[in-house]
Formats: C-alpha cells, sequence, structure tokens
C-alpha cells in the first residue's frame, strides 16, 4: 500500500514480520500436540519452543538460495537448534497449512478494525439521520425533480443498507477465520484430524471441515465481495452528496478546512475532494475483487497463480476499505446541511412537484371517466405552471380544477407534511426493528 493511503495498524497486521511470528507461533502449537500425544518429549518441545526465533535477515537470504519462502522459513529455524529433534520442525506439514493458517490470524485482528469502522459509520449516519428527520429536500428521479422527502430519510435509507454489509460482512469475516493443517493434499494422512482441530482451537479460529492444500478461495471470493459492496454503497453515498454540492443544487458542502485550497488556478473552489477520494478508491477495490473471484479456480489440489496477487490485495484492499469508511464517515461528521437551498429547490420548478398528490386527490373525489383525462389535465397545468414561471397553486386557482376542489382542498395540495405522514413508522422500522 502507498503511503498516501497507509494505514499503520493494518500495514503491522499484515507485515512480513507479524506473518512471521504467527508462522512460528503455528509451527510451535503442531510441536506443541506433538508433544501432548508424545511423539515428542515435552523437554524436547519445551527446547524447541524456547530456542526457535525468527532470523529476518537470515530468511531473506535463505529465500534468495531457495526461491521459497517457507523452506526459507523452516531452514532458518533449524539453525537455532544444534541438535536432531529439529527433524520435528514442520513435520507432516506442507506449507499452506502453515501460510493460511496465518493468513486467518491476519484476516482476525483486521476484521476488528474494519467492524469499528463499520459501526462509527452506522452512529454518525444514525445521528444525521435523527438530526435532519424533517428537513425536507427535494427527491429527484432521472436527475429530475420528483416530490419532496427529507435528508433524514435519506440517512435512515443509508443506515440501512449498511447496517444489512455489516451482518454480511460479520458472517464472511466469521468465514475468512479459518485454518486449515491437512497436509499436502488434503487427506490428514501425515497429520491426523485430531492436529488442525488443536491448532485452530488454540488460536480461537475456525477449524476447516475439508480442505485440500489451502482453504479454498471460494471463501475469499466471498469476503472481498463483501467489501467490494460497502465499497460500492459508500460510492454511491458519496456520488449523492457530491450531487448536492454541485453550484447549482449547493444542499449540502464537504467541509473546508482553514488554509485548504481547492485549486492551483481558481482561488474561489471548494471542491468535494474527499467524496471524489472515496468513489476513486472504491473503484480500485471493485478491481480487486476480481481478480480475487478469478482465484476460486485453480488447478487440482492447488498452484500458485493466487499467491502472488494474494500478496497484494489482502493489505491493499483491507485498506482501502478502512480509509473509504473512515473518510465517509469524517465527511458526514463535519457536513454543511444547507437546509434555505433545500427548501429553495422544492420551489425551483414552481412547486409542481405536488401533481400527484393533486392527481390523486382529483381521482379520490371524483367520478372521472379515466385516469388518464384527469392525468393529462394536470400535466398540462403543471407544464403550463413550469414553462411560464407561474406558481402552481396560483395556476390551479385560476383552472378548471376550481370545478373539482375549493380553494381549501387545492392549498391543502401543497403540504409538505403530507409526504412525512409516515416517517415515524419508517424510522422505527428501520433503527428499531431493523438492528
Amino acid at each position: 500500500m502507498i503511503q498516501r493511503y497507509e494505514i499503520k495498524e493494518i500495514s503491522e497486521i499484515f507485515s512480513n514480520k507479524s506473518k512471521l511470528e504467527n508462522w512460528l507461533k503455528i509451527e510451535l502449537l503442531v510441536l506443541e500436540y506433538y508433544s501432548k500425544i508424545n511423539k515428542i518429549s515435552e523437554s524436547d518441545f519445551l527446547f524447541l519452543k524456547n530456542n526457535l526465533k525468527i532470523n529476518e535477515d537470515k530468511i531473506n537470504e535463505l529465500e534468495q538460495i531457495t526461491k521459497h519462502d517457507v523452506i526459507a522459513f523452516i531452514e532458518s529455524l533449524n539453525l537455532c537448534v544444534d541438535s536432531d529433534i529439529k527433524k520435528w520442525i514442520h513435520f507432516g506439514l506442507t506449507s499452506t497449512d502453515v501460510v493460511d493458517t496465518a493468513n486467518a490470524l491476519a484476516f482476525k485482528e483486521a476484521n476488528k478494525i474494519i467492524l469499528n469502522s463499520i459501526n462509527s459509520l452506522l452512529k454518525t449516519i444514525k445521528k444525521l439521520a435523527y438530526k435532519y428527520k424533517m428537513t425536507y429536500q427535494m427527491g429527484r428521479t432521472h436527475g429530475i425533480h420528483a416530490e419532496v422527502t427529507t435528508f433524514g430519510l435519506k440517512m435512515a435509507l443509508w443506515y440501512d443498507e449498511l447496517n444489512r454489509h455489516k451482518k454480511r460482512f460479520i458472517n464472511a469475516a466469521n468465514e475468512i477465520q479459518v485454518g486449515k493443517i491437512s497436509g499436502a493434499v488434503g487427506t490428514f494422512a501425515n497429520t491426523g484430524i485430531k492436529l488442525q482441530e488443536y491448532v485452530c482451537k488454540k488460536l480461537k479460529i475456525n477449524s476447516a471441515n475439508i480442505s485440500t492444500q489451502i482453504i479454498q478461495r471460494d471463501i475469499h471470493a466471498n469476503y472481498f465481495s463483501v467489501l467490494n459492496i460497502i465499497g460500492l454503497s459508500i460510492n454511491k453515498f458519496a456520488t449523492e452528496l457530491r450531487h448536492y454540492s454541485r453550484t447549482e443544487i449547493n444542499e449540502v458542502n464537504e467541509f473546508f478546512y482553514k488554509n485548504q485550497k481547492g485549486s492551483s488556478a481558481m482561488p474561489h473552489k471548494k471542491n468535494p475532494i474527499t467524496l471524489e477520494n472515496i468513489c476513486g478508491l472504491s473503484r480500485l477495490l471493485s478491481g480487486y475483487s476480481l481478480t480475487i473471484n478469478e482465484n476460486v479456480n485453480l488447478w487440482n489440489e492447488r498452484d500458485i497463480s493466487h499467491s502472488s496477487n494474494e500478496r497484494v490485495i489482502f493489505l491493499d484492499a483491507i485498506t482501502i476499505i478502512v480509509n473509504i469508511l473512515n473518510k465517509f464517515e469524517n465527511v458526514l461528521s463535519n457536513i454543511i446541511v444547507n437546509k434555505n437551498n433545500m427548501l429553495k429547490n422544492i420551489n425551483l420548478t414552481y412547486r409542481t412537484c405536488f401533481s400527484q398528490t393533486l392527481l390523486l386527490k382529483l381521482i379520490e373525489k371524483n367520478n372521472f371517466d379515466s385516469r388518464q383525462k384527469i392525468y393529462e389535465l394536470v400535466q398540462k397545468i403543471a407544464f403550463d405552471s413550469y414553462n411560464n414561471k407561474i406558481d402552481f397553486e396560483k395556476m390551479l386557482l385560476n383552472s378548471e380544477i376550481r370545478n373539482y376542489l375549493d380553494e381549501f382542498e387545492i392549498k391543502n395540495i401543497f403540504s409538505k407534511e403530507y409526504h412525512t405522514k409516515y416517517i415515524n413508522e419508517i424510522y422505527k422500522r428501520v433503527f428499531e426493528n431493523g438492528k
């Protein structure tokens, strides 16, 4: 991960140092199990436990010769012990017994960070949902003014969506926290079944029901697909806010810090740069998800075509999703909501956005030959209102609609509260029933 987006805590989890420490932890647990079943003596195990040390420089040197990182690691451990008991190191194992099980440990730690970021964002969105519960805003379909909604309802929608992602993530996170120590092709012939159960229980991770030389990559495809879907939703949220930030709309603004600059050429600029950054990172996450999906298809009991890209993607994709979550949480925590402009924009089309309320009222109250006839009547008046820049209510009061509705009924058509009469029930569904 490039320094610009690096998150130190995550980089440490996937660092070479942490990886080697986890490899050693697994090798020692295997030896511990062998002592439990009397394959080796307890004293031999304790000797190995006390003397096996990680020497990164030596491992790197040996890897230049062996061209195999796990073999280099094992040979470096052998150099720590001047005794024939070193023959028990890595006994019965294959490289990926160690690598995939260690990956599970890394995912376990990283998943705590991701979940904390999701929870923090959910908390912020919920706060905004209640703060702007009755802040009226123009709803838009196809980018065109539709009917009145509230900014709080939009936040409630985002909360509900992210909450679904949280549930998906918890399931995917649990699934990927799985180890395997079943040998070269997954038969347990050289390890026995109980060894895997022992090690995984000690590491507090799941134990694979069955594996080949590797944990099957459908698990990884699912996990990174969930991360990608979270990114896609936040990309959508960010795009929505970018839309509202446009000069002509100006309903929300990303916070602009003191001494911040928007453009090297135009001093007046205040650009939604963090939101744009989020959208760009989400695209990268989608690319990583595609690559991980292709790793599902490996030859027979395994090949290593997945290994090279996983060395990049595991760190990068997790770093990216945490960046996306944290950046969006920061944007929302400092967002500027222009309530007056939201009201102004509701009236921008001369209140023709209340046309459906009128249509339904007319249908409900009067006996027309067809819905189409009254629809065309309302449409004509609405178009005339917009094209002639005359308030829709004024147009109605001077139209044939007066043959069907009195002045009081027409004025009630323009009640914004009509569109929020079920808002409390919606909030109950999202924030109480939807937990």
